[in-house]
């Protein structure tokens, strides 16, 4: 069954001591564009964490955020560098005292200054690769739950829209047998009124309306345009991901549907080709929505 790309799930688990927070966010795109936000710990899980995504979602934009509730024990350290505070606070009763300003020098003012307290995160934690999976894989595994019930819904909505077009082409299947009928009673009628009496040369008449016959015949583009909507239909019920061949189908039914509507020469059925087509219009629309 197929999946929509709009999703969301979170997730935590206990890591190296500590507690992982991981939220996955997924939007429509075109291709798999992955975007990844993590501590400065899990810099060498990065190609892991890349590997689990990519080997559960296929096409989307997928923003991956993950950051401690909880740190590991020596995750990080704290230093200060005196020397700079020493500097900071004698600038700062020089300026008071040149320019006789009020109040005092207080550590939280120099606290406050840029490198002055300086939070080092370590590059020696050592985090299993086992612990770091787990809560990826529960946000990963909510993403596509979501993904999933929505999939579902927009399953529903496509083969309701190829409902439609089965029913059109049907409509227009019935139709073309009557059409070319009309098409050859207007050429006689026409060929007797310019010449004013029964055409002289019926052999040569038939010859022309077998011409005109073959130019106007939709027999292949409706076997064509019905193969698309059977495979679309199996798409949908069998594959996860069908999305680029779903939107391929998509165009492809277009494009019959223009040969038909050219080749008609009929108000009703030019009717029900632009009816087809605001369909196609439609599936194509909620086919950007499939992974």
């Amino acid at each position: 069954m197929i999946r929509s790309m709009t999703g969301y799930g979170m997730a935590d688990a206990a890591v190296a001591g500590g507690r992982l927070q991981v939220e996955i966010r997924s939007l429509n795109h075109r291709h798999l564009n992955l975007q990844l936000r993590l501590p400065p710990e899990l810099g060498p899980s990065e190609t892991q964490i890349r590997d689990l995504v990519r080997d559960r979602i296929y096409r989307g934009s997928v923003t991956v955020t993950a950051s401690w509730l909880a740190l590991p024990p020596g995750a990080v350290s704290v230093r200060v560098d005196l020397e700079r505070a020493r500097q900071l606070a004698e600038a700062m009763r020089l300026l008071k005292s040149e320019l006789n300003l009020a109040g005092e020098v207080e550590v939280g003012l120099i606290a406050r200054q840029p490198e002055v307290v300086l939070v080092e995160h370590s590059s020696g934690l050592e985090i299993d690769p086992a612990e770091v999976a787990i809560p990826f894989e529960a946000a990963l595994e909510a993403v596509i739950a979501m993904r999933r019930v929505e999939g579902a819904a927009l399953a529903a909505e496509l083969n309701r829209i190829l409902d439609s077009l089965e029913r059109g082409l049907e409509a227009i299947e019935r139709r073309a047998p009557e059409r070319l009928s009309a098409a050859r009673d207007r050429l006689r009628r026409a060929v007797a009124e310019l010449l004013d009496r029964p055409p002289p040369d019926e052999f040569r008449l038939e010859q022309e309306l077998a011409l005109i016959a073959e130019r106007l015949d939709i027999r292949e583009e409706v076997v064509r345009l019905r193969s698309h909507i059977d495979a679309a239909r199996g798409a949908i019920a069998a594959e996860e991901a069908p999305g680029r061949k779903l939107a391929f189908l998509g165009q492809e039914m277009l494009r019959e549907l223009n040969t038909i509507g050219s080749k008609a020469l009929d108000e009703e059925i030019s009717r029900t080709v632009i009816a087809m087509k605001g369909d196609v219009d439609r599936f194509r629309e909620q086919v950007e929505n499939v992974e």
